[in-house]
């Protein structure tokens, strides 16, 4: 690298963890006067969660085709497992991660 390309790299590096650092800073100095967020905001946080899980799981059964084999059945079958799994533990982590394990066990041992 030469020595223009270095001092490129560092600039770029130092702007991004300087936006970083806003992007984080900001809720809490826009927020922590002390009162609740406002209305809009506190609406927001509590739809976005699902709207969020939402496009995750269109997302990844986008290219499901219901009229080739395994016709989506690991698909439906997963994703059946972390609502059940949510519902039963609370916790999405747990869910999202078990339903990843059975998903994988379905497609390389169930319906290879």
């Amino acid at each position: 690298m030469s020595g223009a390309s270095v001092g490129y790299s560092v600039f770029i590096i130092v702007f991004i963890a300087i936006l970083t650092f806003g992007a984080r800073f900001f809720p809490f100095a826009l927020f922590s006067r002390g009162g609740k967020p406002p209305a809009a905001v506190a609406s927001i946080g509590n739809i976005l969660p699902p709207a969020v899980m939402i496009m995750l799981v269109v997302y990844c059964v986008r290219h499901v085709t219901p009229s080739v084999w395994p016709h989506g059945i690991p698909e439906a079958v997963s994703i059946a497992a972390v609502a059940i799994l949510y519902k039963l533990t609370k916790n999405s982590l747990a869910a999202m991660m078990g339903g990843t394990i059975l998903y994988m066990f379905l497609i390389q041992a169930v319906f290879k």
